[in-house]
Parts: C-alpha cells; sequence; structure tokens
C-alpha cells in the first residue's frame, strides 16, 4: 500500500528558492512540487492533507556534529540516543551525524560497533556516524579505506586532549595523507592542547580555579595557531580539511586566507560562539559551569567575525556539537578546579530556532538559514540530496514552521535530557510546528508522535564538495 501526503499553501524554502508550493509526498519521498494554486496542484491527492496556510515548510535541519551517550572526564553526555533525537526533533532536525570514539589501543571497528549498538532501535529520527581517530597506526589507516567504502566518510581528530583523544603532527600528516588517498574527509578539533595544559596548569597553581579561568587558558591564539598549522599539514597531505566548532575570530581569518587561495578547507560554528560569550562563563557561584565546553566561549567582539564569515562562505555549517552535562553532578564534579569541568553544552533543539532569530536580527537571510543548518551539511557529509532539501526524490524530511510564534527558551520547556538551558530565558521568535522523517509524522502540532527505532542508520557519500 503506498501511502500519500499532501501539505498545502506554505512558503517551500530551500537553499536555493523560496515559492508558495504544495508538496507531494508518497512513500516516505518527496514526489512533487507545483506552485499553489495551479492546476498541478490542484491534482494532488492524498489520503492526508496538511495545511500550512502562514507558515514555512522547510526541510528538516542536518546536525553534523553531535555527542549522545559521549564518555568524558569520568562521565557520560546526559542525553542518550532516544532522548537526544527526540528532542533534535522537537527542534526541527531530522537528521544527525554523531561520533563514535576509537579507545586508545583497539580498533576503529570495534569503536563503531560500541556506537551502532548505543543507536540501533533508539533514535526518533535518521543517524550517521563520523569516526573518532585516536590511536593512528598502520591497521587504523587500513581501517579508514575499509569504513570509507562502508560509508563512513569522515574522521575526525584532536589536536586538544593531551592523553585521551591528542594526535600529533605526524599521526595527523598518515591520517590526511590516508584521507587524500581514500576520499575521506578530516575534521580537526583545533586547538593547541599541549600549550593549553601548560597554562592550565599554571593557572591552578595561582589559585585560578573558577569556570571563567577555563576561557582564559585555551587562548584563542592557540586556537588560531592550530587552526593554520591543521591546515598546512592538509596542504601537505594533498587533503580537505573541516575545521569544526571554530569560535575566535583569528582562527576564521586564517580559514579565510586559505579559502581565498583556494584551498578545499572548510569550517564550522555552533549557536553558543554566535550567541553566548565569556561573560556567560564569569557568572557567579559557579554558574559559569554550565558555559564551559571547548573550543570555549570568546568575548562577544568575536561574533561578528563569525557572522561575517557565514555571510562570506568562509564559514559553511552551523552544528551544535551538542554535549550536555547536567550542572547537579557532572558540572559539579570541577568546583575547585575548572579542568574537571566536563566539557560540553546542551543545544540541539534550540538550533534551527536560533539561527532563524539570526535571520530575524539581519544577519542572514532566510535561504542562508536553511543553507548553513541543512543543505550544506548534507553536502559536506555526502546526504545531499536525500537530506538536506525539498525536492523530488528527497527524503520527505520536512519542517512546518511558524515564523510568528513566539517562545521563550527554558529548561523548563525544552525536551533534552539536562538540568539547565544554556539559553534560559532567551526570546525568539519562530516555532517548529511539525516534522515529518521519511514521510512519518514525529511532532503533530506540538505533540510528539515519533517513536524510538523510526530512525535508521544512513551511510554516507564522500564529501560533495570536492571533485
Amino acid at each position: 500500500m503506498s501511502s500519500r501526503t499532501v501539505i498545502r499553501g506554505g512558503l517551500v524554502i530551500t537553499a536555493s528558492d523560496e515559492i508558495h508550493a504544495d508538496v507531494l509526498i508518497e512513500d516516505g519521498r518527496i514526489a512533487a512540487l507545483a506552485a499553489t494554486g495551479t492546476p498541478a496542484a490542484g491534482a494532488f491527492t492524498a489520503e492526508r492533507t496538511l495545511d500550512a496556510t502562514g507558515k514555512y515548510v522547510i526541510p528538516g535541519g542536518v546536525d553534523a556534529h553531535t555527542h549522545m551517550e559521549m564518555p568524558f572526564g569520568g562521565t557520560y553526555a546526559s542525553d542518550t540516543f532516544e532522548t537526544g533525537t527526540r528532542a533534535a526533533a522537537w527542534g526541527g532536525t531530522t537528521t544527525i551525524v554523531d561520533f563514535a570514539v576509537q579507545s586508545v589501543g583497539r580498533s576503529l571497528r570495534e569503536g563503531l560497533d560500541t556506537w551502532h549498538a548505543k543507536a540501533e532501535g533508539n533514535c526518533a529520527i535518521d543517524y550517521g556516524f563520523h569516526m573518532i581517530v585516536s590511536d593512528v597506526n598502520p591497521e587504523t589507516l587500513k581501517e579508514m579505506d575499509l569504513l570509507v567504502g562502508e560509508g563512513l566518510t569522515s574522521f575526525k581528530q584532536f589536536m586538544a586532549y593531551p592523553g585521551v583523544f591528542y594526535s600529533d603532527d605526524g599521526q595527523i600528516l598518515r591520517a590526511m595523507q590516508r584521507a587524500a588517498d581514500n576520499g575521506g574527509l578530516i575534521m580537526m578539533h583545533a586547538e593547541n592542547g599541549i600549550a593549553i595544559d601548560v597554562l592550565a596548569e599554571q593557572a591552578l597553581a595561582r589559585g585560578e580555579t573558577d569556570p571563567r579561568h577555563h576561557g582564559e587558558v585555551r587562548r584563542a591564539l592557540l586556537e588560531a595557531e592550530a587552526t593554520h598549522r591543521a591546515i598546512q599539514l592538509a596542504r601537505v597531505a594533498g587533503a580537505p580539511l573541516y575545521v569544526v566548532h571554530v569560535s575566535a575570530q583569528q582562527a576564521v581569518a586564517e580559514l579565510t586566507r586559505a579559502r581565498d587561495e583556494g584551498l578545499p578547507v572548510f569550517g564550522e560554528t555552533c549557536p553558543q560562539y554566535l550567541f553566548l560569550s565569556t561573560d556567560n562563563l564569569a557568572e557567579p557561584d559557579f554558574e559559569g559551569a554550565k558555559y564551559v565546553c571547548s573550543t570555549p566561549l570568546r568575548p562577544e567582539e568575536h561574533q561578528a567575525a563569525l557572522w561575517k564569515g557565514l555571510r562570506t562562505d568562509d564559514l559553511q555549517v552551523v552544528s551544535t556539537d551538542h554535549c550536555p552535562f547536567c550542572f547537579v553532578g557532572q558540572k559539579e564534579l570541577g568546583r575547585g578546579d575548572f579542568s574537571k569541568i566536563p566539557n560540553g553544552l546542551p543545544g540541539v533543539e534550540n538550533r534551527m530556532d536560533l539561527l532563524h532569530q539570526a535571520v530575524l536580527d539581519g544577519h542572514i537571510s532566510r535561504r542562508r538559514w536553511i543553507e548553513i543548518a541543512c543543505a550544506t551539511p548534507a553536502r559536506m557529509f555526502g546526504l545531499y540530496p536525500k537530506k538536506g532539501t525539498i525536492a523530488p526524490g528527497a527524503d520527505a524530511d520536512i519542517v512546518l514552521y511558524d515564523p510568528h510564534a513566539e517562545q521563550i527558551m527554558s529548561a523548563e520547556t525544552h525536551h533534552m535530557n539536562v538540568d539547565y538551558s544554556a539559553y534560559e530565558g532567551r526570546r525568539v521568535t519562530g516555532r517548529v510546528e511539525t516534522v515529518l522523517s521519511r514521510g512519518e509524522s514525529v511532532i503533530t502540532e506540538r505533540t510528539f508522535t515519533g517513536r524510538a527505532g523510526h530512525g535508521v542508520y544512513t551511510p554516507r557519500s564522500v564529501c560533495q564538495y570536492l571533485d
């Protein structure tokens, strides 16, 4: 039995177009679009009709940077794949790409299998994986080839966190060389972790233990230096590079210079760097711990460079780096020692709404909103046009979005499994009303109607921005 749905009367917004159109969905995919009121649209017939009058009809968001159930600092991220993907759907995101972790001394395959076991049967929306490579050796490099062949086409390395995820320049170069050969994309956490550890040790020795010192020791210059070094290593390897969670204007400048030279270098930022600052890290009574993440929040003046980078396409993607830890019992592990505060913020539910507010505030256009949150992450990680757009043949991952509804962000009302909101009390205009994942209703007029296990693992092709 085929099932058909038609969405009528909305403004369809993609990265390239805005058109008042009706959308016909058949068997979980988009079958056709036709301008509203035309004979072609009138000919659409379906068992179910959704009225989108006065609403935006947008592709489901693609959040290419999440960490569900991530082990860190002696604890785990508080969102499971079940709670985290449900919250993502509430926020208009219909695909996540999470990070499987290789443990030092273990294989990539073992890490990937562990993450598949966490996610399978639990997700409300579709998901993929990147692979965190913690231990570069000849066997790991061979495994990279195999994983690319299976549709896991991106690998994350860390210039930070010595003793945990850290790779030295030689290991990074070897992995980049392998990616240059197999079509994979290296994602880089670009901070000079060796130098940061020295500064952190010195700060703690001076009795500087509060959360704000987390941001002070993770200097913007050390993000810029690592970004520069990663770019040069990628040039030597002949490999593309994707720098995650860019927060500092000096790092944006390094990316801009590389892109001006025509290099295949890409950059991502996150809502926390666009909307929060070191003022939050400095909140009294240890409240600043809620905002400890890496790269860290920067002084507010860095925000202008990030917005400019998004407008000029020197930054291409906004992901969340969603890695929540509860304030009570988790963030509190670092009372008296900022270096022991688990690094990460909740945000998977807030991204699409915050970026819509950025449209209203004049930072970006509506189409750019969809580009940086849906289409580009899908292209960057080999999911387009299955994900990230509204076009015939694409998965029917569609959000009916009310651009006029007002909401106040709060831990009282969000669906992430964490006891605070990084955006508590923030008033924004725009809200998700209904969400379809492959044509099935996950959110129906502000009610969760999805289920754990609807979401399926989605293999990916290689980065679609490379020849």
